[in-house]
Order: C-alpha cells, then structure tokens, then sequence
C-alpha cells in the first residue's frame, strides 16, 4: 500500500472520526497470556495486525484465512519473535469447512477462550450494476453473516461448557450510520451479523460467554484501496485498528464505537427523510442514476 503525505493535522482528524481506543500492552498480556485466540482473515490487514499483538501479548494464536501460503508467512514471523501460533486454512463460507476447523481446533487446543470475528468481504456497486449478479449479494453474505454465524453457533456449546468464552464482531461504523448508495450488499450483510449476534449474547451471558462489537472507521488496507474516494478520506492503519480490537479483547465492552457514529446516528434518525434526499444527490452527482 503506497503511503501518502498527509497535511498537518491529520492524524488529529483520524482520531476524531474514528477513534483511537487502545490497550497498554501490560493490560493486554494480563488479559490473554496463555489464552487461546482465533483471529479470521489473520492473512492481511486488520487480522494479521491483531494476530500480532495478541502473540506478542502471550496468547496462542489460531490464524484462520483462505490463503495458507499468507497465513504461513505471519505464523512464521510471529514465531521468530518468540509467540506461539498456529496456520488454519479454511473457506469460512463453507458451513463444512468451519465445522471442521472447529473440530481441529478443539481437538488440538482443547477450547477456544476468544473469538475475533475480522474476515470480511466488502462490495461497493450500485443496484443497476448488480441486476445479473446475484451472487454478490449471496458471496457477501456468506463471507460477513452466515460463515460468522456458523462459525459462532460451533463455538458456542464449547464455551458454555467451561464457563467463559469472549466474541469480538470486528464490524464496521456504516451499520450505526445512515445508509449509502452503493453499498447495500456490504452493509445489509454487516447489519444482519450485528443484530445477530446482539440477540445471541442476550442468552449466553449467563453462561459466562461475553460479545463485543467493535464498529471500526474507516481503515486503510487492501480492502479499502481500490475505492478512489476512501484512499482521500482520514483512516486508520491496520496496527491502530488493532489496538481497537485488542481493547474489545482485553476490556471486553459491550461496543467500541468512533466519535462521529453517535451523533451521525442520531441526526439520521431524527432526520431521516432529508439525510435520504441528500444521500440520494450525492449518488446522482457522483455517476448514478441513470436507467440500465
């Protein structure tokens, strides 16, 4: 990823929209030495970044990804830094193939303590374009509520056995603000595994097994960089996202949420018909609109 110059100020602009919520490394390494975390889409990113601190934290790590190749190479790096971690190749919109990564799993390691729910799947195209591709919508569900959930409802009897359990939803600021243009497959499918697992942490806090969503800003990774627009706009690096996740790890909050998301949630509702009109412009302005 090409690093830009940015103008004085910037990182105070990033930190304002979109958080910078950390963990000290002390708090971190209390919270999961000698605990076993799985970290999907751990290959790049977000996932990697967070695999790496946990590690470097004390925990034994599980990478999950599609790319085993990738996966090798951080298991191999964190290793060589003296942490302990472990390569899972899967397809997580394979129901099959998650039922066997658990299987593997809780064989080996005998139980999962935390779950980070990172690997996503993001689409940014307007309806028209989408009239002959349904398998976006199907792709994109798969990747971002149904693999989640399935992924969850495996883990789940494991961590009501022992009492404990934790669940990280690495989701992102659009479920909390006024819908866009464009990404109605993306944020359908964020929205769905949000009030999913929201309903599901109702029933299993009883049991000692916690949940917390972090709804991330904007972060500048190989997810984001080939939207023109969102290379222009103040995000976070992957490590800085990391620290997010690893707060929702180490504190386990119910939500960790941007500056901006609140009151853009609130403005939306309170004015929703206006913030529509208004978003509706834009997508005009910016190349949509016309009949196909």
């Amino acid at each position: 990823m090409v690093t830009r110059k940015r103008p004085l100020g910037w990182s105070l602009l990033v930190a304002l929209t979109n958080g910078r919520a950390g963990v000290s490394d002390e708090r971190l390494a209390a919270a999961v030495r000698g605990k076993v975390v799985l970290v999907t889409g751990s290959s790049y990113g977000i996932g990697e970044a967070t695999a790496r601190r946990l590690a470097a934290a004390g925990a034994t790590v599980l990478l999950v990804a599609r790319t085993a190749d990738q996966l090798q190479l951080v298991a191999d790096d964190i290793r060589s830094r003296g942490g302990t971690a472990y390569v899972y190749p899967a397809n997580l919109a394979d129901p099959a193939a998650v039922e066997e990564l658990v299987r593997t799993v809780l064989a080996e390691h005998e139980r999962v303590d935390v779950l980070v729910n990172n690997a996503g799947k993001s689409i940014r195209r307007s309806i028209a374009d989408t009239y002959q591709r349904f398998h976006d919508i199907e792709r994109t569900n798969a990747v971002n509520y149904l693999g989640p959930a399935k992924l969850v409802l495996e883990l789940l009897p494991s961590m009501r056995e022992h009492g404990s359990g934790h669940i990280v939803n690495v989701s992102t600021a659009g479920v909390r603000t006024p819908p866009m243009a464009r990404w109605s497959a993306y944020l359908a499918s964020k929205s769905a595994f949000d009030v999913w697992l929201r309903c599901v942490a109702q029933e299993v806090r009883g049991d000692g097994v916690t949940a917390s969503t972090v709804y991330m800003g904007l972060v500048h990774t190989r997810m984001s960089e080939p939207t023109p627009l969102l290379n222009k706009m103040p995000g976070l690096t992957p490590e800085q996202a990391a620290d997010q996740v690893c707060t929702a790890v180490a504190e386990r909050p119910h939500n960790i949420t941007p500056p901006f998301v609140r009151p853009a949630d609130a403005l939306g509702n309170l004015l929703r018909v206006p913030t529509d009109r208004m978003l509706e412009q834009y997508f005009r302005r910016t190349g949509g609109g016309k009949k196909r």
